[in-house]
């Protein structure tokens, strides 16, 4: 029973990762906000100066650690600036869409494990891998279905992907089957 479930799982990451290759994912972010936003430097010429009176102030006396550092970053290319200015942590959405495939296959080397070795743990500890790794599915779909019924393009983390329809449909019931016989497997089976 545990070969059958492994097949299942195995059918199950085959689905995902055919619905991951085919869907918009890698087309559904705009390209870096930030960098559209920086000003263009030209080599040779300071940037423009802010019109904010606020800023101007703050600017008065630089200290020489700042002089020297704006000296140094007016070289650097529109790409080094715009990944100065991303924020440090993944958005939510990047780190769903890391974290439900690799859980996935994590959950599949354990139960690998089980299957060769029979030992209660690993199959335990699969279980629990396949079962946040479909809650963590679960809200990705919904989260993407509401994103797409909203249609805002001018979403921050830009719109929604679109999946096949069929395609998450045969994912998700293989899923669900896999969540079961493991669940079932790891009870029957004796260590």
């Amino acid at each position: 029973m545990a070969i059958v479930v492994l097949v299942l799982w195995l059918f199950t990451a085959g689905a995902g990762f055919y619905l991951l290759v085919t869907s918009s994912l890698g087309r559904a972010r705009p390209a870096a906000p930030a960098a559209a936003s920086s000003p263009q430097r030209v080599p040779g010429r300071q940037p423009a100066a802010v019109s904010q009176p606020a800023a101007a102030t703050a600017q008065a006396a630089p200290s020489r650690r700042a002089a020297r550092r704006a000296a140094r970053e007016r070289w650097d290319p529109p790409s080094l600036v715009a990944a100065k200015q991303a924020p440090i942590l993944p958005s939510t959405r990047s780190l769903v869409e890391f974290a439900h495939p690799a859980g996935g296959l994590i959950g599949l080397a354990f139960w690998l494990g089980f299957t060769l070795v029979h030992n209660r743990a690993l199959g335990w500890i699969a279980f629990g891998l396949i079962a946040a790794t479909a809650c963590v599915g679960l809200g990705w779909f919904t989260a993407n279905t509401r994103a797409a019924r909203r249609a805002d393009p001018g979403r921050p983390n830009g719109p929604a992907p679109s999946f096949a329809g069929r395609l998450v449909a045969l994912h998700g019931s293989a899923a669900a089957v896999t969540v079961a016989l493991a669940a079932l497997t790891a009870l029957v089976l004796r260590g």
